[in-house]
């Protein structure tokens, strides 16, 4: 060791006894017989206030403590500094009860410490920390991209006040609000490499199976009244379609809307999405999306589950083509059927008692499903709820359709098509259906009887069964003088087919119950789709340029993988909400020196310190400790 180290390592243990009033332990490495010869050394005041050095373990030397450790240096230096770090947290909890903490250090949040090693885990660091490199910025793309992921997750907000709130987190964020703008054109540009990112750096880590894909639509609004203009050339030829334009809103808004495909595996976790102009139909979008993501992610064969929202013919061919026993090279699919839209010969069908096999249902652990029914007088006044078992009442057959499929933009060409077509009854979901469409009709009774107390907003979800209905399309009122009636022979028709569900399917030699099974796990995508619109607030969309609105979604996106990721490793032991409010909750403030207090904890922090191997249970840390943690 130089003098010049030996002097400044005597001034820092000079400052450290100043600052402590107490003893502090360091490693000593002293020449011996042209050896070197390691000793703990520990620093002191005598009476005098004068600072001497005492020896108070000899430990041997270095060329024989190296057939022992790796790096005896950094081996005994740590085991000195851990014990300092213990003394001196031990001396400043001594001491708090007599020292004010002051009032103008806020806390900083902590919990997103369990975000960030995920993020690292998915390497989205290095991929922009290397994109930079070949870019003349100056501004740090990686950092802005943390802070819109992990504020998105735990503050969701617009830009400009997750970065007017970026000093939220214990790292500081050090650049513009004009960075942050700019650095959106970028991040659009690289969505498709980041995706590929994700994917290539979890799908053997976490057992990604695409044997079965899911897939949905939703859309989200805007606050804005206009519709985007889309760019023509002077053919009158669409260059690019605005995306910002009014359509079938699913939460019934008349605003401006943005629609988004989304694409998730089997165990839940997405795999990709697209954007499209809020006035195009859903129905068009699946096939695009299906085929890039096969392509980029070397994804060979998939059965694609969906609603009956995405169940036309040109889908099903284009899926698994002809599907008879010498055409197998195809992919799959799972779709909801309709039964009230489909052919006379199905409704038939469904709805004859022939055929039907009655079973009975068990859970996971063979135990018998039941439920407690509803027992009513003849007035509808409850008696008492009965427990009964969960029927699976269900038929199938193979069967083959006769679809037109389009060429040209005309639906003009025949195809027989065959799929296993399924049909289960539920008394829980006839009484269901049953008591919705009463509410309905009540509701549709009333507006007959008094047309000037709705408007279109209003009577949303009973005018199905009213005649003759309509509304201004300036102020969405009823017209006077319309002469309104109930549909009666629709309101008797549906009765019919309460309880009623039906699912068609490519895989003919799946049983009823893995068809029903399949299906059932489109609930995680409309639960992905409700995490976004609640937990990560991803409307109103605030920014307005293409690239902007695609660099938006792309950190909501990445932020429900995240979530998702966090789920997976902790069992879906809980919901979305408590992980968030728990890693929200996790702060830290600084109380003296670079002792740190951490005022939150639970058992999810518990799982998480688990899951990470990272020190969250310790009521304080040091400053190197968090950045330890932090990895920064």
């Amino acid at each position: 060791m130089s003098n010049f180290s030996i002097f400044m390592l005597y001034i820092f243990v000079y400052r450290i006894i100043i600052i402590l009033g107490c003893d502090y332990m360091f490693l000593k490495q002293s020449k011996s017989h042209n050896r070197i010869y390691l000793s703990f050394v520990q620093g002191y005041r005598d009476e005098y206030g004068k600072i001497k050095h005492r020896t108070i373990k000899k430990i041997g030397y270095l060329d024989e403590l190296e057939k022992q450790f790796d790096n005896p240096i950094e081996h005994f230096k740590n085991i000195a500094q851990e014990k300092n770090n213990n003394e001196i947290i031990e001396y400043t909890i001594k001491n708090l009860n007599t020292k004010t903490i002051d009032e103008n250090v806020s806390s900083k949040n902590l919990g997103y410490i369990v975000l960030k090693k995920i993020y690292k885990e998915l390497q989205i660091d290095n991929f922009l920390s290397n994109e930079q490199k070949k870019l003349k910025i100056k501004y740090d793309l990686n950092k802005i991209f943390e802070l819109l992921i992990f504020s998105r997750i735990l503050f969701p907000a617009s830009k400009n006040e997750t970065f007017n709130n970026k000093d939220v987190f214990f790292e500081k964020f050090d650049f513009s609000l004009k960075d942050l703008y700019r650095s959106l054109d970028y991040f659009n540009g690289f969505k498709d490499n980041i995706l590929k990112l994700i994917w290539d750096n979890t799908k053997d880590k976490y057992n990604r199976d695409t044997s079965i894909s899911y897939y949905d639509t939703t859309n989200y609004y805007f606050e804005i009244s206009y519709n985007d203009e889309d760019l023509i050339d002077e053919n009158g030829t669409i260059l690019e379609k605005g995306y910002r334009k009014k359509g079938p809103s699913k939460e019934h808004r008349k605003t401006p809307i943005i629609s988004m495909g989304l694409l998730m595996d089997k165990i839940g976790i997405p795999l990709s999405y697209d954007l499209f102009p809020g006035n195009e139909s859903e129905k068009l979008q699946m096939r695009p999306a299906l085929n890039s993501t096969k392509a980029k992610y070397g994804i060979e064969r998939t059965i694609i589950v969906a609603d009956r929202g995405q169940n036309t013919s040109d889908n099903l061919v284009f899926i698994a083509g002809k599907n008879d026993d010498d055409h197998t090279n195809h992919d799959g699919y799972v779709y909801g059927q309709s039964i009230i839209g489909a052919d006379k010969e199905f409704k038939t069908w469904a709805i004859s008692q022939d055929g039907f096999i009655n079973d009975y249902v068990y859970d996971e652990d063979g135990n018998l499903v039941t439920y407690k029914e509803r027992i009513e007088d003849e007035n509808g006044k409850l008696l008492r709820y009965e427990e009964k078992p969960v029927i699976f009442k269900h038929k199938s057959r193979v069967y083959a359709k006769k679809v037109k499929i389009k060429k040209d933009n005309k639906r003009k060409v025949n195809f027989t098509i065959y799929q296993k077509q399924m049909i289960y009854y539920s008394k829980q979901y006839a009484d269901r259906q049953k008591h919705e469409r009463e509410n309905a009709v009540k509701k549709a009774k009333d507006l007959i009887e008094n047309p000037g107390k709705y408007t279109q907003a209003a009577s949303y979800g009973c005018t199905k069964y009213i005649n003759n209905i309509r509304f201004d399309e300036e102020t969405g009122e009823i017209p006077k003088g319309l002469e309104l009636s109930l549909k009666l022979d629709k309101i008797k028709e549906e009765e019919k087919f309460d309880g009623y569900y039906s699912i068609v399917t490519s895989e003919k030699n799946l049983s009823d119950k893995e068809i029903r099974d399949i299906y059932k796990g489109l609930w995680k995508i409309e639960e992905s789709f409700k995490i976004t619109k609640s937990n990560l607030e991803t409307r109103p969309v605030y920014v307005w340029t293409k690239e902007h609105i695609e660099a938006h979604f792309l950190t909501c996106f990445i932020s429900l993988v995240i979530i998702r990721l966090l789920e997976y490793k902790t069992n879906r032991k809980y919901s979305t909400r408590k992980m968030i409010d728990s890693l929200k909750k996790f702060n830290s403030i600084n109380i003296e020196h670079d002792i740190y207090l951490q005022n939150f904890y639970n058992d999810i922090i518990n799982d998480f310190e688990k899951i990470f191997d990272i020190s969250l249970s310790r009521k304080y840390l040091t400053l190197s400790e968090i950045k330890k943690n932090l990895n920064f």
